[in-house]
Protein backbone atom coordinates (compact mmCIF):
# COMPACT_ATOMS: atom_id res chain seq x y z
CA UNK A 1 0.00 0.00 0.00
CA UNK A 2 2.64 1.91 0.81
CA UNK A 3 4.92 1.73 -1.99
CA UNK A 4 1.99 1.87 -4.77
CA UNK A 5 0.82 4.87 -3.10
CA UNK A 6 -3.27 3.00 -2.78
CA UNK A 7 -5.94 4.81 -2.59
CA UNK A 8 -8.54 2.33 -3.01
CA UNK A 9 -9.06 -1.39 -1.58
CA UNK A 10 -11.39 -4.38 -2.25
CA UNK A 11 -10.77 -6.65 0.68
CA UNK A 12 -12.17 -9.67 3.30
CA UNK A 13 -13.51 -7.74 6.37
CA UNK A 14 -12.09 -10.33 8.52
CA UNK A 15 -9.01 -9.94 6.77
CA UNK A 16 -9.31 -6.36 7.19
CA UNK A 17 -9.25 -6.63 11.01
CA UNK A 18 -6.58 -9.19 11.25
CA UNK A 19 -4.61 -6.35 8.88
CA UNK A 20 -5.23 -3.74 11.82
CA UNK A 21 -2.80 -6.00 13.95
CA UNK A 22 -0.46 -5.99 11.59
CA UNK A 23 -0.42 -2.08 11.28
CA UNK A 24 -0.16 -2.21 14.84
CA UNK A 25 2.71 -4.73 15.38
CA UNK A 26 4.99 -2.89 12.85
CA UNK A 27 3.84 0.85 14.05
CA UNK A 28 2.11 2.02 10.94
CA UNK A 29 -0.89 4.63 11.21
CA UNK A 30 -2.83 3.57 8.08
CA UNK A 31 -4.51 7.26 8.45
CA UNK A 32 -1.08 8.97 8.97
CA UNK A 33 1.54 6.60 6.64
CA UNK A 34 -0.90 5.09 3.50
CA UNK A 35 -3.39 7.23 1.46
CA UNK A 36 -6.11 4.34 1.60
CA UNK A 37 -9.63 6.91 1.23
CA UNK A 38 -12.13 3.78 0.16
CA UNK A 39 -12.80 0.39 0.53
CA UNK A 40 -14.76 -1.71 -0.64
CA UNK A 41 -16.06 -4.93 1.84
CA UNK A 42 -17.01 -8.56 1.02
CA UNK A 43 -16.54 -12.14 0.08
CA UNK A 44 -18.15 -12.89 3.48
CA UNK A 45 -21.01 -12.16 6.01
CA UNK A 46 -20.24 -9.42 8.44
CA UNK A 47 -22.03 -7.38 10.54
CA UNK A 48 -22.55 -3.57 10.90
CA UNK A 49 -20.45 -3.08 14.02
CA UNK A 50 -17.49 -4.84 12.19
CA UNK A 51 -17.36 -2.35 9.56
CA UNK A 52 -18.10 0.57 11.93
CA UNK A 53 -14.70 -1.51 13.75
CA UNK A 54 -12.97 -1.17 10.13
CA UNK A 55 -13.39 2.24 9.53
CA UNK A 56 -12.66 3.58 12.38
CA UNK A 57 -9.10 1.77 12.89
CA UNK A 58 -8.24 2.71 9.15
CA UNK A 59 -10.14 6.45 8.72
CA UNK A 60 -11.77 5.63 5.44
CA UNK A 61 -15.37 4.76 4.68
CA UNK A 62 -16.23 0.82 4.10
CA UNK A 63 -18.73 0.40 1.58
CA UNK A 64 -20.46 -3.17 1.37
CA UNK A 65 -19.99 -5.17 -2.26
CA UNK A 66 -21.67 -8.24 -3.06
CA UNK A 67 -20.55 -10.77 -5.79
CA UNK A 68 -20.43 -14.22 -7.17
CA UNK A 69 -17.69 -16.21 -9.04
CA UNK A 70 -19.94 -17.89 -11.63
CA UNK A 71 -21.68 -14.35 -11.91
CA UNK A 72 -18.10 -13.03 -12.55
CA UNK A 73 -16.99 -11.87 -9.42
CA UNK A 74 -17.14 -8.92 -7.47
CA UNK A 75 -19.49 -6.26 -9.03
CA UNK A 76 -22.94 -7.84 -8.79
CA UNK A 77 -24.11 -4.89 -5.86
CA UNK A 78 -22.37 -2.02 -4.54
CA UNK A 79 -23.17 0.59 -1.90
CA UNK A 80 -24.09 3.92 -2.71
CA UNK A 81 -22.73 6.60 -0.53
CA UNK A 82 -26.01 6.35 1.54
CA UNK A 83 -24.54 3.05 2.85
CA UNK A 84 -27.72 1.62 3.13
CA UNK A 85 -28.44 -1.46 1.14
CA UNK A 86 -26.47 -2.48 -2.49
CA UNK A 87 -27.53 -1.86 -5.42
CA UNK A 88 -28.14 -4.39 -7.82
CA UNK A 89 -26.51 -4.23 -11.28
CA UNK A 90 -30.11 -4.48 -13.13
CA UNK A 91 -29.01 -3.93 -16.59
CA UNK A 92 -26.44 -7.06 -15.76
CA UNK A 93 -28.57 -9.40 -13.54
CA UNK A 94 -32.04 -10.21 -13.01
CA UNK A 95 -32.56 -11.13 -9.24
CA UNK A 96 -35.78 -12.96 -6.92
CA UNK A 97 -35.70 -13.33 -3.86
CA UNK A 98 -37.31 -17.54 -2.69
CA UNK A 99 -38.25 -19.15 0.23
CA UNK A 100 -35.66 -21.68 0.20
CA UNK A 101 -37.80 -23.94 1.13
CA UNK A 102 -40.48 -24.39 -1.28
CA UNK A 103 -39.06 -22.36 -4.07
CA UNK A 104 -41.88 -19.86 -4.39
CA UNK A 105 -40.80 -16.06 -4.93
CA UNK A 106 -41.45 -14.13 -1.80
CA UNK A 107 -42.77 -10.59 -1.04
CA UNK A 108 -40.55 -7.66 -1.55
CA UNK A 109 -38.91 -6.85 1.54
CA UNK A 110 -38.73 -10.39 3.36
CA UNK A 111 -36.16 -12.43 3.42
CA UNK A 112 -35.30 -15.09 1.63
CA UNK A 113 -32.35 -16.77 -0.93
CA UNK A 114 -30.95 -14.92 -3.81
CA UNK A 115 -32.10 -16.17 -7.14
CA UNK A 116 -30.09 -14.50 -10.05
CA UNK A 117 -30.04 -14.41 -14.13
CA UNK A 118 -27.04 -12.96 -16.64
CA UNK A 119 -28.52 -11.00 -19.20
CA UNK A 120 -25.90 -9.75 -21.26
CA UNK A 121 -23.35 -13.18 -21.07
CA UNK A 122 -23.01 -15.11 -24.03
CA UNK A 123 -20.35 -17.84 -23.62
CA UNK A 124 -22.18 -18.88 -20.38
CA UNK A 125 -25.49 -17.95 -19.41
CA UNK A 126 -26.84 -18.65 -15.96
CA UNK A 127 -30.23 -19.15 -15.87
CA UNK A 128 -32.45 -18.78 -12.16
CA UNK A 129 -29.06 -19.32 -10.40
CA UNK A 130 -29.58 -19.94 -6.44
CA UNK A 131 -26.51 -18.35 -4.77
CA UNK A 132 -27.77 -19.71 -1.22
CA UNK A 133 -27.21 -16.63 0.33
CA UNK A 134 -30.03 -15.48 2.31
CA UNK A 135 -31.09 -11.23 1.86
CA UNK A 136 -34.17 -8.78 1.21
CA UNK A 137 -34.86 -6.30 -1.33
CA UNK A 138 -35.01 -3.55 0.39
CA UNK A 139 -38.71 -1.83 -0.57
CA UNK A 140 -38.73 1.88 -2.03
CA UNK A 141 -36.00 4.02 -3.36
CA UNK A 142 -32.84 4.95 -2.16
CA UNK A 143 -31.97 8.69 -1.13
CA UNK A 144 -29.08 8.67 -3.65
CA UNK A 145 -31.24 9.00 -6.78
CA UNK A 146 -30.46 5.88 -8.13
CA UNK A 147 -33.28 3.44 -9.48
CA UNK A 148 -31.44 -0.09 -9.79
CA UNK A 149 -33.28 -1.92 -6.30
CA UNK A 150 -31.29 -2.38 -3.44
CA UNK A 151 -30.60 -5.70 -1.25
CA UNK A 152 -29.46 -6.15 2.40
CA UNK A 153 -26.24 -7.08 3.77
CA UNK A 154 -26.04 -10.98 3.61
CA UNK A 155 -26.82 -12.34 6.89
CA UNK A 156 -25.51 -15.40 6.18
CA UNK A 157 -26.35 -18.69 3.79
CA UNK A 158 -28.79 -21.69 3.68
CA UNK A 159 -25.83 -23.73 4.05
CA UNK A 160 -24.00 -22.67 6.58
CA UNK A 161 -27.02 -22.29 9.17
CA UNK A 162 -26.06 -24.64 12.08
CA UNK A 163 -28.90 -26.23 13.72
CA UNK A 164 -28.67 -26.97 17.27
CA UNK A 165 -30.95 -28.79 19.94
CA UNK A 166 -33.69 -27.61 17.58
CA UNK A 167 -32.63 -23.97 16.85
CA UNK A 168 -31.16 -22.44 13.68
CA UNK A 169 -28.46 -20.30 14.32
CA UNK A 170 -25.92 -18.00 11.91
CA UNK A 171 -22.69 -17.32 12.71
CA UNK A 172 -23.33 -13.78 11.47
CA UNK A 173 -25.83 -14.02 14.70
CA UNK A 174 -22.66 -14.94 16.80
CA UNK A 175 -20.54 -12.34 15.81
CA UNK A 176 -23.18 -9.22 15.68
CA UNK A 177 -23.46 -10.04 19.37
CA UNK A 178 -19.49 -10.07 19.63
CA UNK A 179 -18.68 -7.05 18.20
CA UNK A 180 -20.98 -5.25 20.00
CA UNK A 181 -19.57 -6.24 23.46
CA UNK A 182 -16.56 -4.11 24.72
CA UNK A 183 -13.63 -5.63 25.29
CA UNK A 184 -14.09 -8.47 22.35
CA UNK A 185 -11.13 -8.74 20.27
CA UNK A 186 -11.28 -8.92 16.11
CA UNK A 187 -11.67 -12.83 15.79
CA UNK A 188 -13.93 -15.79 17.37
CA UNK A 189 -14.29 -19.32 16.44
CA UNK A 190 -16.91 -21.70 16.93
CA UNK A 191 -16.66 -25.42 17.44
CA UNK A 192 -19.64 -27.98 17.84
CA UNK A 193 -18.98 -31.32 19.36
CA UNK A 194 -21.64 -34.25 20.01
CA UNK A 195 -21.25 -35.75 23.88
CA UNK A 196 -23.33 -38.78 24.23
CA UNK A 197 -25.61 -37.70 21.55
CA UNK A 198 -25.95 -34.13 22.95
CA UNK A 199 -24.91 -31.37 20.75
CA UNK A 200 -22.38 -28.84 22.60
CA UNK A 201 -21.57 -25.35 21.05
CA UNK A 202 -18.49 -23.71 22.36
CA UNK A 203 -17.15 -20.23 21.44
CA UNK A 204 -14.01 -19.27 21.37
CA UNK A 205 -13.09 -15.61 21.55
CA UNK A 206 -10.15 -13.99 21.31
CA UNK A 207 -10.19 -10.55 23.83
CA UNK A 208 -7.69 -7.36 23.39
CA UNK A 209 -4.80 -7.88 25.34
CA UNK A 210 -5.48 -5.32 27.48
CA UNK A 211 -7.70 -7.87 29.82
CA UNK A 212 -4.45 -10.56 29.81
CA UNK A 213 -3.01 -8.49 32.21
CA UNK A 214 -3.55 -10.46 35.12
CA UNK A 215 -6.69 -9.71 36.46
CA UNK A 216 -8.94 -12.87 36.14
CA UNK A 217 -11.99 -11.23 37.77
CA UNK A 218 -12.45 -9.12 34.96
CA UNK A 219 -12.25 -12.37 32.63
CA UNK A 220 -14.66 -13.71 34.12
CA UNK A 221 -16.79 -10.98 34.42
CA UNK A 222 -16.39 -10.75 30.41
CA UNK A 223 -16.85 -14.53 29.70
CA UNK A 224 -20.37 -14.25 31.54
CA UNK A 225 -21.16 -11.31 30.00
CA UNK A 226 -20.54 -12.81 26.62
CA UNK A 227 -22.45 -15.90 27.34
CA UNK A 228 -25.47 -14.10 28.59
CA UNK A 229 -25.16 -11.70 25.21
CA UNK A 230 -25.08 -14.79 23.04
CA UNK A 231 -27.94 -16.68 24.64
CA UNK A 232 -30.25 -13.77 24.04
CA UNK A 233 -29.79 -13.73 21.26
CA UNK A 234 -29.40 -17.46 19.90
CA UNK A 235 -31.69 -18.94 22.82
CA UNK A 236 -29.27 -22.10 23.84
CA UNK A 237 -26.56 -21.51 26.38
CA UNK A 238 -23.30 -21.92 24.93
CA UNK A 239 -19.73 -22.85 26.32
CA UNK A 240 -17.09 -19.40 25.97
CA UNK A 241 -13.47 -19.47 26.11
CA UNK A 242 -11.41 -16.58 26.12
CA UNK A 243 -8.15 -16.77 24.60
CA UNK A 244 -5.43 -14.56 23.75
CA UNK A 245 -5.59 -12.25 20.69
CA UNK A 246 -3.92 -13.87 17.52
CA UNK A 247 -4.28 -17.14 19.06
CA UNK A 248 -7.00 -18.32 16.75
CA UNK A 249 -5.88 -19.96 13.32
CA UNK A 250 -6.23 -16.88 10.99
CA UNK A 251 -7.29 -18.05 6.98
CA UNK A 252 -6.01 -16.64 4.37
CA UNK A 253 -9.15 -16.09 2.13
CA UNK A 254 -12.97 -16.32 3.91
CA UNK A 255 -12.80 -16.39 7.56
CA UNK A 256 -13.22 -19.81 8.90
CA UNK A 257 -15.99 -19.47 11.72
CA UNK A 258 -17.49 -23.03 12.36
CA UNK A 259 -15.77 -25.96 13.11
CA UNK A 260 -18.15 -29.20 13.36
CA UNK A 261 -16.88 -32.26 15.30
CA UNK A 262 -20.30 -33.76 14.92
CA UNK A 263 -20.87 -37.43 13.62
CA UNK A 264 -24.05 -38.95 12.45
Amino acid sequence: MQDFETTAIHIIPSYALHLSTVFTETGVDPRRDTKLKIAFLGAEPHSENMRRKIEAFYGFKGFNSYGLSEMNGPGMAFECPEQNGMHIWEDNYIIEIIDPVTLQRVPEGEEGELIATTILREGMPILRYRTKDLTRIIPGPCPCGRTHRRIERITGRTDDMMILKGVNIFPIQIEKRLMEIPGVGINFLIVLDRENYNDQMTVKVEVQREFFGGDLHQLEVLRRRIVDELRSDILITPKVDLVEPDSLPKSEGKAVRVVDNRKD
